[in-house]
């Protein structure tokens, strides 16, 4: 059968659309996640425990009934409960409202960018969107306008908007409502609980707006997937049959129920916290050099010169923010949630400032300054050869991506011990410096050690920022590394295996940190336990491959680890350096 040229725009448009929700992902291991706009932990303080303790088996067992919380959102926004219908988060609200009350053929007036679930529930529908610009500022209510036509079916009012936390206000839905009467206003006030001004209330008063509310905000359960649509009874009526009976589990209503009756109590606080860090965060990022747009929700949108970095090197330090990818004007910007507690805020600034305003630089000494291939590897080899055991180069490269493997004398006895080979360590150590110094004759391997990076780009980078060097060396091999290739005078610390715990502990790290007097800086390493020391101690962890080794293995272990970029050479720093 011949498909007619509509329906197969019809079908390409809904394919479209049906591309699953991703948002782009570093790869990194996030421990603090500010990049989807959860509300604040402290919003959720329900002994949920007990709770659960209270309800007893019979609620998990029957089906769900959304009608008693239904009763006090009603109550709470003086409407009828025929009015109110309680979704699987505020998503589903918007797929309802946008399967009952759009058709193919129709439009949707979206101000554009905004929360991107809209466009694609609105073009599953079968419905066209028709953009209108929206970057900042006052929502533009007479572009809206000019785009109204008898084919408008919808015209969507996000305010706070999602990504840019713009608002709109109760006079802009008042002519929206009076110039489009046959359009429905859909109103997403998921953010209002930190807006200057709430439209529920002036919503509800125009009969053809449909108001979509959240608990994954302000409340801080989004893990319920609980929300819910206000509008007029027609609307909630056919929105209700648009979707399943039971959209909501028993357990999630009964909580939500819970933290709806003790709002007053739990949200102001919490809330005000929010405003505050929103506040403090636009004024650091500005200070940073970002461009951070004005925005009344739960987190702050900021232009950078080079957001891709910004979001690489916080989710290197575990920090996981907003990034838009093929999102029209979203390109340089990064979304950042305000986490809602002094520790959570008070690593993201220290994160901002050591990915955006390194005060330092900080450097592996092995496979980063001194190729140590025809060496310490080679030291590695020959050690274990003594014993009777072969190893290769692979073997001593799969050792250093495993982690733990700081110190090449401990890890010389590992390897041995893998084949059955129990050496006491001390007898691993002596054989290992007396083929890495020279004994009785044989050449030292140290010899055969050679400068990576060209000398004159370290200086440069030493007249940019101050340099130190961090490593698991004894401070003698250090120190007659540098002084052979005259280097002595470029690194303002020196970070030893004396000095402190081997990596990937982040005490070297934060000696170093101490000695340079900064609290903000990159380090450079070329294995996973140089990345996990950076991270630990809140710098932003680099990666660079060294010589002699599968380039694609290192670097996969490096990213497994998330660094927050991989070097071709270590002279790219100059180009990335603010």
């Amino acid at each position: 059968m011949k498909l007619d040229t509509p329906t197969v725009a019809a079908v390409s448009r809904t394919a479209a659309a049906m591309q699953p929700y991703s948002p782009p992902s570093t790869g990194a291991q996030i421990d603090l996640r500010l990049d989807a706009n959860e509300g604040p932990i402290s919003a959720c303080s329900l002994d949920v425990a007990r709770l659960v303790a209270e309800l007893g088996p019979e609620a998990l067992r029957r089906y769900s009934n959304a009608a008693p919380l239904e009763r006090l959102i009603a109550a709470r926004w003086s409407v009828d409960p025929a009015q109110v219908l309680v979704t699987a988060g505020g998503d589903e609200a918007i797929d309802r409202a946008c399967r009952a009350l759009l058709a193919p053929g129709r439009e949707v007036v979206l101000p554009v960018p905004t929360f991107e679930m809209i466009a694609r529930d609105a073009m599953l529908a079968g419905a066209d969107i028709v953009s209108v610009d929206w970057p900042e500022g006052r929502y533009p209510v007479e572009q809206v306008l000019d785009r109204v036509t008898d084919r408008t079916a919808m015209i969507a009012v996000v305010s706070p908007n999602n990504p840019t936390g713009a608002v709109a206000s109760a006079s802009d839905l008042e002519r929206l409502s009076d110039a489009a009467p046959d359009a429905t206003l859909l109103v997403d006030c998921a953010y209002a609980e930190f807006a200057d001004e709430d439209l529920t209330t002036a919503a509800l008063r125009l009969s053809n707006a449909v108001v979509i509310r959240t608990f994954s905000k302000a409340f801080g359960l989004a893990g319920l997937r609980v929300g819910y649509a206000v509008g007029s009874a027609a609307a909630i009526r056919a929105m209700r049959g648009a979707g399943g009976p039971f959209p909501v589990s028993g357990l999630s209503l009964a909580i939500a129920e819970r933290a709806f009756a003790q709002a007053s109590e739990r949200l102001p606080a919490s809330v005000a916290r929010v405003r505050v860090e929103r506040e403090r965060l636009a004024a650091l990022l500005a200070e940073l050099g970002a461009r951070p747009r004005t925005s009344q929700g739960n987190f702050v949108l900021a232009d950078l010169d080079d957001a891709e970095w910004a979001w690489r090197a916080l989710a290197g330090l575990g920090i996981g923010v907003r990034r838009f990818v093929d999102r029209p004007g979203l390109d340089r910007s990064l979304r950042i949630s305000c986490p809602g507690d002094e520790a959570g805020f008070e690593r993201l600034c220290s994160g901002l400032r050591a990915a955006l305003r390194p005060q330092a630089m900080l450097l592996d000494l092995d496979g980063v300054i001194a190729d140590v291939s025809n060496s310490y590897r080679l030291a590695i080899t020959r050690t274990a050869a003594s014993f009777g055991v072969e190893l290769g180069s692979d073997d001593i490269a799969a050792a250093k991506a495993e982690g733990d493997a700081n110190n090449d004398w401990i890890l010389t006895q590992r390897l041995l011990a893998r084949r059955g080979v129990a050496a006491p360590l001390a007898e691993v150590t002596a054989r290992f410096e007396a083929l890495y110094h020279g004994h009785g004759g044989m050449p030292a391997l140290s010899s055969a050690e050679r400068l990576i990076p060209d000398r004159e780009f370290l200086r440069r980078l030493s007249r940019r920022m101050p340099l130190a060097i961090v490593t698991g060396r004894p401070r003698r091999d250090c120190a007659q590394f540098l002084a052979r290739f005259e280097l002595m005078d470029i690194f303002r610390a020196v970070v030893c295996m004396e000095d402190a715990p081997a990596k990937p502990s982040p005490e070297p790290v934060e000696r170093a940190m101490r000695l340079l007097r900064v609290d903000a800086a990159w380090m450079v390493g070329d294995t996973p336990d140089d990345a996990r020391a950076a991270r630990a101690a809140g710098v932003v962890p680099i990666g660079i491959a060294p010589p002699g080794e599968s380039a694609g293995a290192a670097q996969a272990a490096l990213a497994e680890h998330g660094v927050a970029r991989i070097l071709g050479s270590l002279e790219e720093l100059e180009e990335m350096l603010p």
